[in-house]
């Protein structure tokens, strides 16, 4: 009777180069299967043995060696010589014998017809090594140059590839089929959905009669996707017969679930603890249109002043104006009590927002915001009508724990005073940039930029809401929060009407969960709308801990203040879900 092995041994051999030897065990079946810590039967060794000399071929195949011996021996016995339903009664070692020989390359390599501008694989040439996975890539190419030329169904019509061992040479002849040009024909729903046919073809946005473009559809879909309505999409081009050149095409969609809720916490040993929660309905009209409930507490337990509490209300209609720009209505109601101010505001915004890709978007708003305010400049009572404008781009790779790309926020608000203040620009800006070296125990340089600025109104006549400070967990690690603004005399402060933010972290990660980070941040605050170097600097550093879950890491940095007015000998804590920019 032929028992579960608890485990066994798997060697690779042969005269392999280490890259070769690399891909060969990540292809490999056996290899996995010993490195599981589940118990394999003998039978299912033997038929993954039998299985891997076409995946190991295949590997060698990509990597240019058509001419390799394999031998797989399971303690001493050939693997194909072994009946599965006559396995041994335990197997203790594999052996797996590889004999690559020598790397081919292409004698001829050729593929026509290409469509103009077609861009293909630098080694589909006379002389490079001539890998399979290649020829794939080469083949894949030229059908996107034809497809993206509007020839929707081009394809591979024939191949002839040629193998001559005594010169180690490929010969590679690759024929397309370009087929006839397209243009879009009508766009059809299929799918059970609660959001609305028309909708679905007014937010998809697929342009009827124009040349087929595989941008465009993917674009189509990504558009449905976006709005968060749907648990999938797919756009399938019509496969069968055609009358004349418009291709239909057929959208087919599944709903998520209409409601979702989230909540989230961080903690600061002065600022205490943050609450936040949402609710999300995903289609509320029938159209994808979306209805958010936004709240969050600030301050609990803190030391840096009483409690803050904010209530955000948000609308969003996608596809209102066209296919990319949708349509925002929002209320927003805030108290912030602050070490150096007290605010009330009330905000109602309506504006549009134009999605020009996944990365990139820009916005434009009408608001008008009444609030109250109390500083050492005494009480205020102020009403503004804003113009907000603003842009986003995010190349990140992995927006709560990023390690490539670059992310930007810019935004630039008119304000017109209907009473209480002086007219005047807030602008806002957060600038990330991320780089990582090295790949098995990769390295991260993170660096951030932060600007603010208050032109128009002098400082005392300045919404106090608008003002900027420094310190915390936002801006200068080691401080604490809010801690520098601009010195009235007398133990008197207020926000300044410029702010420098500047931070950088060097992330380090180990090959399991853990990763640790250094780091240093600076804040700069000027009573000058724009930043001159009149105004005063503070500085912090510190390390920190990285936990990976999966979605984003749980951060634990510790900081202390290394210039400034606060006690460099003092320690701060600041603990939350994802890293800190």
């Amino acid at each position: 009777m032929a028992l579960p092995a608890a485990a066994f041994d798997v060697q690779i051999r042969g005269e392999l180069d280490e890259a070769l030897r690399v891909q060969l065990e990540g292809g490999s079946l056996l290899v996995e299967q010993a490195a599981s810590e589940e118990a394999v039967s003998p039978q299912e060794i033997v038929s993954t043995a039998q299985a891997d000399y076409q995946r190991l071929l295949a590997v060698l195949y990509d990597a240019g060696y058509f001419g390799a011996v394999i031998e797989i021996k399971l303690d001493g016995r050939e693997a194909t010589s072994i009946p599965p339903v006559n396995p041994p009664s335990s197997v203790r070692q594999a052996v797996v014998t590889i004999r690559p020989g020598r790397v081919f390359r292409f004698g001829r390599a050729s593929i026509a017809p290409l469509a103009p501008g077609t861009d293909l694989p630098e080694g589909f040439a006379t002389g490079q090594t001539a890998g399979l996975g290649l020829l794939k890539n080469t083949a894949s190419a030229g059908i996107d140059g034809w497809r993206d030329a509007g020839h929707a169904r081009a394809e591979l019509a024939s191949q002839s590839l040629t193998a001559r061992h005594a010169q180690q040479e490929i010969n590679a002849d690759l024929v397309l089929a370009p087929g006839p040009r397209f243009r879009f024909g009508p766009l059809s729903v299929e799918g059970e959905s609660t959001v609305r046919t028309k909708r679905i073809l007014e937010i998809a946005g697929l342009p009827e009669g124009e040349v087929f473009s595989p941008d465009e559809l993917r674009a189509s879909g990504d558009r449905l996707r976006r709005t968060g309505a749907f648990s999938s999409v797919a756009m399938v081009e019509a496969d069968g017969p055609v009358v004349g050149d418009a291709l239909p095409v057929t959208v087919k969609v599944a709903d998520a679930k209409p409601r979702r809720f989230g909540f989230g916490a961080e903690l600061a040993t002065l600022e205490g603890l943050t609450l936040s929660a949402f609710w999300m309905h995903r289609n509320l009209l029938g159209g994808a249109e979306r209805l958010r409930f936004e709240g969050e507490i600030k301050g609990i337990g803190g030391e840096t002043g009483g409690t803050d509490y904010r209530l955000e209300t948000r609308f969003d209609r996608p596809a209102t104006f066209n296919e990319d720009t949708g349509f925002y209505a929002l209320t927003e109601i805030e108290q912030l009590d602050q070490v150096s101010f007290f605010s009330r505001q009330v905000t109602v915004e309506a504006g549009i927002e134009r999605i020009a890709s996944d990365q990139r978007s820009y916005r434009l708003g009408l608001g008008l915001r009444r609030a109250q305010t109390r500083d050492d400049f005494g009480e205020a009572d102020y009403t503004l009508l804003l113009v907000p404008a603003g842009a986003t781009f995010d190349y990140r790779d992995r927006p709560l724990d990023a390690r490539r790309g670059y992310y930007a926020d810019v935004e630039v608000s008119p304000f017109v005073a209907l009473s209480g203040a002086d007219n005047g620009v807030l602008t806002t800006a957060d600038l990330r940039g991320y780089r990582t070296f090295g790949e098995t125990n990769p390295t991260t340089l993170a660096l951030r930029l932060q600007f603010g600025s208050v032109a128009g109104p002098a400082l005392n006549v300045a919404p106090a809401d608008f003002l900027f400070y420094s310190g915390g967990g936002g801006t200068v690690r080691g401080h604490d929060f809010q801690s520098l603004g601009v010195d009235l005399g007398g133990g008197r402060e207020v926000g300044g009407r410029s702010f420098l933010g500047l931070s950088a972290e060097m992330r380090f990660r180990t090959s399991g969960s853990l990763g640790y980070v250094g780091f240093i941040d600076a804040g700069y605050i000027g009573e000058e709308s724009f930043p001159d170097g009149s105004g005063e600097w503070q500085s912090g550093a510190g390390v920190g801990l990285r936990y990976d879950t999966g979605i984003g890491p749980i951060r634990v940095d510790l900081a202390t203040a290394t210039s400034g007015n606060d006690d460099a000998s003092s320690f701060q804590i600041y603990i939350g879900i994802g890293q800190s920019f």
